[in-house]
């Protein structure tokens, strides 16, 4: 019974470049999954602010509202919701950065590019460790 919970999410995805949050998105869905998107920080800050999601992943390189600072107000509004940063890494490393990230507040990192499989893995191992949270639903 946990299993039909854990598969039927309502997830945020925040991520510019568009064809990532595509491929996301669309392989979410087919897992299953609602996703919402948005292609920086503050649309995605505000989405949170109005839908109530299960998991929200967000790149951490993005050009207006980056990645860390929208971990914390995210943070700061749901400290319930589950949050996995994710990077290619840009002018830092993405080990770097996504460290940073689980200091911000983010459950799991992604290196990018990552495998559909990995992310499923990772959403499993948040969402069984989140049980309390799934059954507040």
């Amino acid at each position: 019974m946990k299993a039909k919970k854990e598969s039927m999410l309502k997830i945020l995805l925040i991520d510019d470049d568009e064809g990532m949050r595509r491929w996301t998105s669309h392989f979410l869905n087919r897992a299953g999954h609602e996703t919402s998107t948005a292609a920086d920080g503050q649309p995605g800050i505000e989405l949170a602010l109005k839908i109530r999601f299960d998991l929200i992943i967000t790149d951490i390189i993005m050009p207006e509202k980056e990645g860390l600072e929208t971990i914390m107000e995210l943070r700061q509004e749901h400290p319930e919701i589950p949050i996995v940063a994710m990077s290619g890494g840009g002018h830092m490393s993405s080990s770097d950065i996504l460290g940073m990230a689980r200091s911000f507040g983010a459950i799991a990192t992604l290196h990018k590019p990552f495998s559909g499989q990995l992310l499923l893995e990772t959403i499993e191992n948040i969402m069984g460790s989140n049980s309390d949270f799934l059954e507040e639903k």
